[in-house]
């Protein structure tokens, strides 16, 4: 059976004293070099592994945690990963853990700068972040990199950030899974349309997997590519309206974000025909999947997202463990099993 081993043990295995094997343990003060070596070799045999968090605890160690992301109150999209991570920083903070959220406001990015550096100056050694603007994010990430502070992502991912710390879904193949879905319930004669709504980086990805699909297929159906904005909600509804009427063909909507519910409501006597494909368990959203007039959502699970985001970094802190690259499964959610996802 494994046994934990003590300080005291370690010393009377290597023929030396406590003293000397805590300081060989924490590499500070004098050791002569034949007392290294015994501690040493006993280490490794009795496989020593440390326990960090009580180091932590001993040293009075605080590891920060920056989070940077769209402010809930903006786009109730993100309301599910700040609970994910209240839950993380609550679970984490005894250890030593502090987790600080900078929310900016999701349509400017000059608020997603401004909040960027509040969070750099606090000297977090992490920042965590769902960015929206590529150009900018790449900036911050550039000036993380200056001052040595670790980069994550999580939902949102940008090719050109030289980093493998994302957790999210693969946007790229969920547009195929839109595509499969569209592909199922339509022929080659119908036509297909990716809209954008309030348009950002990240959807290109689930655009470029949706043609990819039918690229490969012999016989697919013509896609359309719009993108609407939605602040004014009349300009949206004639510009809804007019995409419709002007492609009397179209069979299918992928909506490539959260927002389906504003272009349902857009519509006026919207046709159940129509198969909409689109993202995400907001009331709006399950109310129409319920109703009939969103047929699939994709569930990209911003809670989780946020959860293991913080508790990855927290893992890598405490415990030495590298930080995982996780692509979250791609669940489509129908009305038949909608309320096995709801909290």
């Amino acid at each position: 059976m494994d046994k934990k081993y003590t300080i005291k043990d370690i010393a009377e295995l290597a023929g030396v004293s406590k003293g000397t094997v805590d300081r060989v343990l924490h590499r500070r003060g004098k050791v002569s070099k034949k007392a290294q070596l015994r501690v040493e070799k006993v280490l490794k045999e009795i496989d020593y592994q440390p326990n960090p968090i009580a180091r932590n605890l001993k040293n009075n160690k605080v590891y920060s945690i920056c989070v940077l992301m769209p402010d809930p109150k903006e786009d109730a999209y993100w309301n599910p990963a700040v609970q994910g991570i209240k839950d993380a920083a609550k679970e984490f903070k005894p250890f030593g853990v502090l987790v600080q959220r900078f929310y900016y406001h999701p349509y400017n990015s000059v608020s997603f700068l401004e909040k960027s550096q509040e969070a750099l100056q606090s000297s977090p050694d992490v920042l965590l972040m769902a960015p929206l603007f590529q150009k900018e994010a790449l900036d911050i990430f550039r000036e993380c990199q200056k001052q040595n502070v670790l980069v994550a992502l999580f939902n949102n991912f940008i090719d050109a950030f030289n980093t493998e710390n994302f957790i999210g879904q693969d946007l790229y193949q969920s547009g195929r899974v839109a595509a499969s879905l569209i592909d199922r319930l339509h022929d080659e004669t119908a036509t297909a349309v990716v809209l954008h709504l309030d348009e950002e980086a990240h959807m290109k990805l689930k655009e470029n997997g949706f043609k990819a699909y039918f690229e490969e297929k012999q016989f697919a159906p013509k896609i359309e590519t719009y993108s609407l904005k939605t602040s004014n909600k009349e300009i949206l509804k004639k510009n809804a309206t007019d995409l419709l009427e002007s492609n009397p063909k179209v069979a299918a909507v992928f909506i490539t974000n959260s927002k389906a519910y504003l272009f349902i409501k857009a519509i006026e006597h919207l046709s159940k025909d129509l198969t909409i494909v689109a993202y995400d368990l907001l009331k709006e959203n399950i109310e129409f999947l319920r109703n009939g007039y969103i047929d699939f959502l994709i569930h990209q699970k911003p809670k989780r997202q946020a959860y293991l985001g913080v508790g990855y970094l927290a893992e890598h802190f405490l415990f030495g463990k590298p930080i995982p690259s996780q692509n979250l499964p791609i669940d489509i959610i129908t009305p038949e099993n909608v309320m096995y996802y709801l909290d």
